[in-house]
């Protein structure tokens, strides 16, 4: 008798199981994000620690997940599509390991603005939440259904989240600066839109890898031979600015720049001038927090100008090299008139000098 139908009746019943554990999974990341959102509407201390003590059991499902596909590859030596599937559930398993570290941040947060005495508007964070939260229903549907339209259609609803959390973290700088919230509110609330617009990026990141699962072809991670470098100071208006327009200069296309602040405030009007003269054109860019920097956490290295600014900066949790150059902020100078000019061209030179070397080293010149 052929042994041809169990094996083919046994490779079944890994997939089918394996398909469940994932299900369940996000299952359990979505109510996780669904529960951390009433929570945030409702200032409820109680659901918040909810979410945070059943994180616990997300990560068990992930451990019995990669089990169970470590044994699925050795057991069933799977190829072809198979093979796709197995590595496709492993890469998607992680994705939703941290969808559910998202919501037990989002949780945390909502802990810290629990102990206010007021309650700000909420309208855009439950838009944001209604929109990444049904991104991670569809993204483990397309999975499990092996639908790649469904996918495609999910992946599009991505970047409607990144415009919002930018309108979120612009309306919230402005009520900071404004005295309408205080500092207390502004880093948690900047911190669950970011959490709901990271969630959307794993949905995003999930649904790429059904779409390598479906077609065969692997998109996911485009441009991420791109290496990332932000400048931080404390204000974003003039040092931080420079030094992002000189490294822009230079013109490697292997490079991505960005500059954000502390505490933001508007572009030097004399460093646009400054630069101008130099051929370097920055008047259309504009000032930042560091929560507003897309994908934080993927930046290679991070430059901070000053002692003060390095102590206050929290580096993302990975693994982003942060870097001191103490480099003075010309507009900060009590200069005379006649000085300004030559503290805004040591300041340029000690930039370019700094940032020449760096790109440098980091392309491997000159050789060692």
């Amino acid at each position: 008798m052929s042994t041809q139908p169990h094996l083919e009746k046994s490779l079944q019943q890994d997939i089918d199981r394996i398909r469940g554990k994932v299900l369940e999974m996000g299952g359990r990341a979505e109510r996780a994000l669904k529960d951390g959102l009433q929570a945030l509407v409702e200032g409820n201390r109680q659901r918040a620690y909810a979410i945070i003590l059943r994180d616990q059991y997300i990560d068990e499902l992930e451990k019995e997940i990669d089990r169970l596909c470590l044994e699925f590859l050795v057991r069933q030596q799977p190829v072809a599509g198979h093979l796709r599937f197995a590595y496709a559930t492993i890469k998607i398993n992680a994705e939703l390991e941290r969808i559910g570290d998202y919501a037990e941040s989002i949780a945390r947060q909502v802990l810290k603005l629990s102990s206010l005495e007021w309650h700000p508007p909420l309208e855009k964070f439950v838009e944001i939440a209604n929109l990444s939260i049904p991104m991670v229903h569809d993204a483990i549907q397309a999975f499990v259904d092996q639908n790649a339209d469904l996918a495609r259609a999910t992946m599009a609803v991505e970047e409607k989240v990144n415009t919002l959390r930018d309108q979120i973290n612009a309306d919230l700088l402005y009520a900071e600066k404004t005295g309408k919230i205080g500092m207390e509110a502004f880093s948690p609330l900047t911190m669950v839109a970011r959490r709901y617009e990271r969630v959307s990026d794993q949905a995003k990141n999930i649904c790429e890898e059904v779409l390598y699962l479906c077609t065969g072809e692997y998109s996911k991670h485009t441009g991420t031979e791109l290496f990332r470098i932000l400048f931080v100071d404390d204000h974003n208006a003039c040092r931080s600015q420079m030094a992002e327009g000189i490294a822009n200069s230079l013109g490697q296309a292997g490079f991505l720049f960005s500059s954000a602040g502390l505490e933001p405030k508007p572009l030097d009007p004399a460093a646009v001038s400054f630069l101008a003269g130099k051929g370097i054109d920055i008047s259309r860019q504009v000032s930042k927090t560091v929560p507003q920097i897309p994908n934080l956490e993927h930046y290679q290295v991070v430059i901070v100008f000053g002692q003060e600014t390095r102590q206050s900066f929290k580096a993302p949790k990975s693994k982003t090299i942060v870097l001191e150059w103490p480099i003075s902020d010309p507009s900060a100078l009590p200069a005379a008139p006649e000085q300004i000019q030559a503290a805004y061209e040591e300041t340029f030179q000690s930039l370019r000098a700094q940032i020449t070397d760096l790109v440098e080293a980091i392309l491997g010149e000159p050789n060692d």
